[in-house]
């Protein structure tokens, strides 16, 4: 490994995401060795409160890296060598209406699928390409790893609009799923498993998992396990974990009673279940007041303590697996390793019977020229006809966001597997219309 230190600025410096990350990164100076660590947000009074506590962290932590933060994108983007992509348009309210409104009508309100999902990933389009450009001017040598959702609307948008831009858009779910995976086959780490993954983004399949270190096909008993407990592992493993993630979990044994030839992602239940997940739904209390009754509250009464102690020491994050595996990500492209993670790229034969235009989950290996995607075969007829209307779905949401069109965004709506018929889609989509005024193009 070279000496050969680096610069990244996170861009949505203000997030609730966001000390745990830095924890994570001075925690990893062997695999990404830090000269300096920049926060950048639009938000600036949102963003004093996490940056005041981190510039104390890095102190303590790693005092060595320089650190600062910022809501000017010269100074943010200038001198760096990866941009992390963690930010939210609109922030948590209107998560809240993501949430909230499809409830309204009888659909699943969830931020990342359906009528939400789609909202959302219309907000963060030019976000996401405002921040390309802003690396690209400052930084041309730069490499975002973007993990802002709705991932695969934006990735979409950035073959379309950016076709040449050195950004990865990934995603740690799958990731959580095999973690516990791993644990069920008694090993320590997703990092013990080899595996064969395919779809879109929290829509996909494993085909294969495999111990790496003996080769061994763990697939027969994680499917005995999962026809009767789904991902849920308990004990130890999850004595934190959040009553609606165990549910989550244990819903799993469910989608995969669809088909037992594979393993699901956990979020195929929204696609799956779609009646379920309303009816087990309070419309007026939703994952966001959650989110903003318990995580905000105490991460940013954390920063505030950490400030005013003028000390971290004692403080209540870990080093996590979402940070690592973005740290690891970094580490591969930095030093060019070419290890395995999954990616959302334009599949261009990776999934050999998908449209080659399709933004697709896979694995790849990561190197110093961004990824390069392995073929996963072909996709089981069943997988097929989900993921076509699920991708045709998210190309709808970025014509409209291109063509400035009302008829695309509803007929987005209309497909989507979550809503029950075009009226119902109308009503969502004219209530968004409203909330959004801010944030979406003016749709005609």
């Amino acid at each position: 490994m070279s000496d050969k230190k680096f610069s990244v600025v996170i861009a949505g410096g203000g997030s609730t995401f966001t000390p745990g990350f830095v924890i994570s990164l001075c925690a990893n100076q062997d695999k990404l060795p830090l000269r300096k660590l920049k926060l950048y947000d639009i938000d600036a009074e949102r963003q004093k409160k996490i940056g005041d506590a981190c510039a104390i962290i890095v102190k303590e932590k790693a005092p060595g890296v320089e650190f600062e933060y910022t809501t000017d994108p010269e100074e943010a983007f200038t001198d760096v060598d990866f941009v992390l992509g963690s930010i939210r348009v609109g922030k948590y309210e209107m998560r809240s209406q993501d949430e909230k409104i499809p409830l309204k009508y009888g659909v699943n309100g969830q931020e990342t699928t359906g009528p939400g999902g789609m909202a959302y990933g219309l907000r963060s389009i030019p976000a996401i390409i405002e921040i390309i450009d802003f690396m690209e001017k400052y930084s041309p040598n730069a490499w975002m790893v973007n993990y802002s959702n709705t991932i695969a609307i934006v990735s979409e948008a950035c073959r379309r609009f950016r076709p040449h831009a050195k950004i990865v858009n990934i995603c740690d779910m799958p990731i959580d799923d095999m973690g516990r995976m791993a644990a069920i086959a008694g090993l320590k780490s997703f990092k013990d498993l080899d595996f064969t993954y395919y779809g879109l983004n929290h829509f996909g399949w494993w085909k294969s998992v495999t111990n790496k270190k003996t080769g061994e096909d763990l697939m027969p008993m994680l499917k005995e396990y999962t026809k009767k407990n789904g991902y849920y592992v308990g004990g130890d493993f999850d004595k934190d974990t959040e009553a609606s993630w165990v549910a989550t979990f244990k819903k799993v044994a469910d989608c995969y009673a669809l088909d037992p030839t594979t393993l699901p992602n956990n979020y195929m239940q929204y696609y799956y279940f779609p009646q379920y997940e309303v009816e087990n739904a309070n419309p007026h209390y939703t994952r966001t007041d959650e989110i903003l009754e318990y995580r905000q509250k105490i991460v940013f009464g954390e920063c505030a303590r950490i400030v005013k102690e003028g000390t971290a020491k004692g403080n209540l994050w870990e080093s996590a697996v979402h940070s690592n595996y973005i740290i690891d990500i970094c580490h591969a492209i930095a030093f060019n390793t070419h290890e395995k993670y999954l990616a959302n790229i334009p599949n261009n034969g990776a999934i050999s019977n998908f449209p080659d235009d399709a933004i697709v989950e896979v694995p790849c290996l990561f190197g110093a020229d961004g990824v390069q995607p392995l073929c996963v075969g072909e996709a089981g007829r069943f997988q097929l006809g989900l993921m076509m209307e699920q991708v045709t779905c998210e190309k709808l949401v970025v014509d409209a966001y291109e063509q400035k069109s009302y008829i695309k965004m509803l007929q987005a709506f209309a497909l989507n597997k979550t809503v029950p018929d075009a009226t119902v889609a109308k009503k969502i989509l004219d209530d968004m219309m409203v909330v959004n005024k801010p944030y979406w193009p003016d749709l005609k």
